[in-house]
């Protein structure tokens, strides 16, 4: 039982590849992170190589596990048994980098609830160090959709340039507000408005909200962010912009269409069941300290 961990975007899809598209739903972010890297190149999310790892349970056996992270962000923990869980700690040790980079420790991790409490628990029985919950979130599959009635004003459509700025301050307004990683930066904004992936809802002829959208990959398709600014909250602009946004993701040919909630807040989970989202797993982003 092993783990290999590379830097090669290339011999990583080859690899966990077929893994990753059999189970799109627990791998939605490896998935749309590798096509990302793979559209963008190795620096789509910051100048540090991206690492990757897959593990497999024999020598000759298929793969069960699989990692990826976007250094500064923090490894991303896709679907794998509990055991790869703690043997990839010890295998960040080994590497002798800490499994962040030259210089630096290991300060989080994110993925499946079981499989990140099996890794910090490894992790700080082997560097000494202390975890702590940073969110509490929970995976939803979109079973049927069922847009909101009555709907609130106004009507869905895709981000334009002109809104590059509002839209800047409002990604940095959900990233303020969100205890994970979240890619906030302008570039982000602006290549989302170029691939179409921004929808917002206007109402009398302004942005009242923004749900963004993956593209299909493995024919999954992953809601998110998802932002109204406070003061135009409890209009029903969010749940309408998702639906929208969800709707579009189907067009395209999703078979799955996948969002993130916060449990730490019920408002958001009542609107996405009330759309038709269903949970999947629960999952857990965790920091490192001490």
């Amino acid at each position: 039982m092993a783990w290999t961990l590379s830097t090669s975007l290339d011999e990583f899809r080859t690899q966990a590849g077929g893994f990753l598209a059999a189970h799109p739903a627990e791998n939605t972010v490896l998935l749309s992170v590798a096509d990302r890297l793979a559209t963008d190149g190795p620096a789509a999310y910051g100048e540090e190589p991206p690492r990757f790892g897959w593990w497999r349970p024999g020598a000759d056996g298929p793969v069960t596990g699989a990692y990826l992270q976007t250094p500064p962000y923090h490894p991303r923990l896709g679907l794998m048994p509990a055991v790869a869980a703690a043997a990839l700690a010890g295998a960040f040790v080994a590497a002798g980098d800490l499994g962040a980079g030259p210089g630096r420790a290991l300060d989080g991790v994110g993925g499946g609830k079981d499989a990140v409490r099996e890794f910090a628990a490894a992790w700080c029985a082997a560097t000494g160090r202390r975890s702590a919950v940073q969110v509490d979130e929970r995976l939803h599959r979109l079973a049927e959709l069922v847009p909101p009635s009555p709907a609130p004003p106004g009507l869905s459509r895709t981000a334009r340039v002109a809104e590059r700025e509002l839209l800047i301050g409002w990604f940095e307004d959900f990233g303020a507000e969100v205890a994970v990683d979240f890619h906030t930066s302008p570039d982000a904004v602006d290549r989302r408005i170029a691939d179409g992936t921004l929808h917002v809802w206007e109402d009398g002829g302004r942005p009242v909200a923004v749900a963004g959208r993956s593209p299909v990959v493995a024919g999954m398709s992953r809601i998110g962010p998802v932002f109204t600014p406070p003061g135009l909250r409890g209009r029903g602009y969010a749940g309408a912009v998702t639906a929208a946004a969800s709707a579009y993701a189907l067009a395209q040919g999703a078979a799955e269409v996948l969002l993130y909630t916060d449990l730490a807040n019920p408002t958001s989970n009542s609107i996405y069941r009330r759309l038709g989202y269903r949970p999947v797993e629960d999952c857990l982003a965790v920091t490192f300290h001490g």
